[in-house]
């Protein structure tokens, strides 16, 4: 058997649908997940998992309707806002890094993550990636036109161009080793598609707010008895 995987990705999907089996409002899904999320970061430090990277607002996802919309930015207010002061991030060196488009965020939410960023900004024991406002092929894009200004202003020359060169101008540069996508879709829907493309896939069928820490473990065991050639 392989080793722990040492960054986990997840897609956080089926809050909506776990509300709707519940008779409650769709959104009141995303505060459960959120819930799930605290628990989330306690078992990976049990479970040594150094890093996680977490896909929880698409591009996409600012097709919803106005009232959830509203409802999910005072949630991510709310969870920064928590996060700037809980004990355990200090306490475990846990950097906080976000990923996307959040600029797109109303200010009072893109305050609160700079909040974050700034204060775990020196933390590397642990790393969490918060996917906001994030795309793949959106992130590409983003990441060339970084390229290009670069050779714009002679501060790249283009035979220096190569996948370790492109990849520093990704919003983020680390590949994880397994990826799990919660609620029973099994399809990518633009996570990481560059970082990604040696890892590791899990679809579970049960929704985000549902997943337990035995459903973590069980997937690591999946993990490691795979053999991963990386094309050799």
């Amino acid at each position: 058997m392989g080793k722990n995987p040492e960054h986990i990705g997840i897609i956080l999907d089926g809050n909506r649908r776990f509300a709707k089996r519940l008779n409650l409002n769709p959104w009141k899904g995303h505060e459960l997940g959120f819930e799930k999320l605290k628990k989330l970061f306690k078992w990976c430090k049990e479970l040594e998992i150094k890093e996680i990277t977490l896909y929880c607002f698409s591009m996409q996802n600012f097709n919803r309707p106005k009232k959830e919309f509203d409802y999910l930015m005072d949630l991510f207010e709310k969870g920064f806002n928590e996060v700037s002061t809980n004990e355990d991030i200090h306490k475990y060196k846990i950097r906080v890094n976000v990923i996307g488009r959040h600029y797109l965020f109303p200010e009072k939410v893109q305050e609160k993550i700079k909040k974050v960023i700034d204060l775990t900004k020196d933390y590397n024991d642990y790393r969490i990636n918060i996917a906001l406002a994030y795309g793949g092929r959106e992130e590409i894009i983003d990441a060339v036109k970084k390229v290009a200004e670069k050779v714009k202003d002679k501060e790249l020359d283009i035979d220096d161009i190569n996948e370790k060169t492109f990849a520093k101008n990704l919003y983020l540069d680390r590949e994880p080793d397994l990826i799990i996508r919660t609620g029973g879709e099994k399809r990518t829907s633009n996570f990481l598609p560059w970082q990604s493309i040696y890892s590791e896939w899990v679809f579970l069928e049960k929704t985000w707010p549902e997943f337990e820490k035995e459903d973590l473990i069980k997937v690591i065991e999946e993990y490691k008895q795979r053999q991963r050639r990386f094309g050799k």
